[in-house]
This record gives C-alpha cells, structure tokens and sequence, in this order.
C-alpha cells in the first residue's frame, strides 16, 4: 500500500516518545512525521507551526464573497455573501436573487417570485425537520415546492360527511331483482 507522506522531517515512534520537544525543535517550524511499522501514524506540530496553518485556514473561510464581474452586467459589481458549506434552515433565509433563472436551469419554471408566505411556510416547515443543506440544495428544494403547490388543483369540493346520501330507487333496465 502505498502513503503520501506529508512532511520532510521523518521519525520512528520510539524516538518520537524519548523526545517529542527535541523531535519538533528539529523539524524547524515544520510537520514531524511520527512513523510505526514503516506508516506514517501521526503528525506532530510546533504551536508556531499550528499557528500558521490556523491562520491559512481562517484566510480559506473568509474567502466566502464571491464578486460577480461588471462585464456581464449593466449595474456595478454586486458582492454576495454566500453561506459557506451546508447549514439548516434559519428564519432570515432567503433565495438568491437570481432564484427564478435557477429555478428554470432547473427544468422547473416559476411564473411569479416567491410571496412571503410562501417562503414563511417552507421555512417552518424545514426547520423543524432540522436538515442541513447547501444553499443551492435548498433552492432546488423550494422550486420543487413551489412547483408541486402552485400545480395542485385547490377546486376539488369536499364532500359534506354530514349529508345522508339519497338511495337510488331506479332499476335499470334488464335486472329481474331475483
């Protein structure tokens, strides 16, 4: 089986265990790759090394804005914040502004904008379902909503259940009644 070691500075686990701030000390700032049986079983890192890769990190996070370019626009660049990774469904949520286009990428066509009941209703429904989605997953789930709601027949009468029904009394023609 083949690994990818992830560090220059190699040491066995026996060693490592004799001394770990010697071991790390001498890896310069950099990972230890602490080895048993010839694989790689931990890292070890300096707090300056730790610190380093929780900054990169955070940089990583806050990356989140995406800058739609003013070449295909005639207003001036617009920043959204995008929510990052999957999250469950909060009572401030909204659709992107450009829902409907996505919604008829989606194979799904919506006539009108979503009414704020609507979306008051999708909202409560999935929040205490407590699933968590992409944005985008809960936008293809909320034109799926709308599109089975808005296409449902409401005109249906109900039937009255305290009516006591009408016996038919015609025989139609051919019964002998035997």
């Amino acid at each position: 089986m083949s690994v990818k070691i992830l560090s220059q500075s190699i040491i066995g686990l026996e060693q490592f265990c004799q001394a770990p701030a010697k071991a790390i000390e001498r890896a310069d700032q950099q990972t230890v790759a602490v080895f048993d049986n010839n694989q790689p079983i931990f890292y070890g890192l300096s707090p300056a090394r730790l610190n380093q890769l929780l900054m990169a990190e955070a940089q990583l996070q806050n990356q989140n804005t995406i800058a739609l370019e003013a070449d295909f626009f005639d207003e001036p660049a617009t920043v959204v914040k995008a929510p990052a990774g999957k999250f469950a469904l909060y009572a401030g949520w909204q659709p992107d502004s450009d829902f409907l286009r996505q919604a008829a990428l989606w194979g799904i066509a919506l006539h009108e904008p979503v009414t704020v009941e609507e979306l008051a209703a999708f909202i409560a429904y999935w929040q205490a379902e407590g699933r968590i989605f992409h944005q985008v997953q809960w936008q293809q789930k909320l034109a799926r909503h709308l599109q089975v709601s808005r296409g449902a027949p409401h005109l249906t009468p109900k039937r009255d259940i305290t009516q006591v029904a009408e016996p038919d009394y015609h025989i139609p023609n051919g019964f002998r009644g035997e």
